[in-house]
């Protein structure tokens, strides 16, 4: 009789076991189904949190080769502006309990690449370096919006309603910096860059012309 209570109440936690585990691998078969886009969320994070440090290191660097104080100031202003969305990416990692980590941004470091071959390339002192330049700060600008913008919607869909405000407010500050950027070009940079250029195009006008008249004297 005792043989068989023993037997009966193996059976029980020998069934109870089997439904723990049974539930634990559904739970842990949705989690891993549900993680995918939390995945890609930090993964993007760290991408852009990555980014935005190397753009600290670039940024220094690209206003020390600026000819007018004007996008120096815009330059070294932008400088600060980073240093605070690198301060904002670490506190809304601490929002959704992770560590503040990068991780490398193929794009970002093509991007500063590209931003020192402009300034080795273009004449020092030139108002087409300041034209180049602000081109190249737009493509990070661009970069970031694209890079923000995607994250403020992904933290809205997964509820990550203060992640989104902090991400939010550094997209706004990067739209009113490209805009800015812009500015800054069309009220004057790019017309000074213009007078000091003589294009390629102009003289085969100029040539056309002259052979045109020539041609119409006979």
């Amino acid at each position: 009789m005792k043989q068989t209570k023993r037997s009966s109440a193996e059976n029980k936690n020998g069934k109870q076991q089997a439904d723990n585990n049974k539930q634990a691998s559904n739970s842990n078969g949705s989690e891993r189904h549900e993680s995918l886009l939390e995945k890609f969320f930090i993964d993007q994070l760290k991408d852009i949190y990555y980014a935005e440090q190397q753009l600290v290191k670039a940024l220094p660097e690209m206003q020390k080769a600026c000819t007018t104080e004007e996008l120096e100031d815009a330059f070294g202003n932008h400088l600060k502006q980073t240093e605070r969305h690198v301060k904002r990416l670490e506190r809304v990692f601490q929002a959704i309990g992770k560590k503040a980590e990068g991780k490398k941004c193929e794009a970002m470091d093509g991007l500063i690449k590209e931003a020192r071959s402009i300034i080795s390339e273009t004449k020092e002192g030139s108002m087409t370096r300041d034209a180049a330049l602000i081109i190249a700060a737009q493509k990070v600008e661009h970069y970031e919006i694209a890079t923000y913008g995607g994250l403020v919607q992904l933290a809205i869909t997964m509820n990550l309603d203060r992640p989104a405000e902090i991400l939010d407010k550094t997209l706004q500050e990067e739209e009113e910096t490209d805009a800015l950027l812009t500015e800054i070009a069309e009220a004057n940079i790019n017309i000074d860059a213009d007078q000091e250029n003589n294009y390629s195009w102009s003289e085969k006008e100029e040539t056309t012309m002259e052979y045109e008249g020539s041609a119409n004297s006979f």
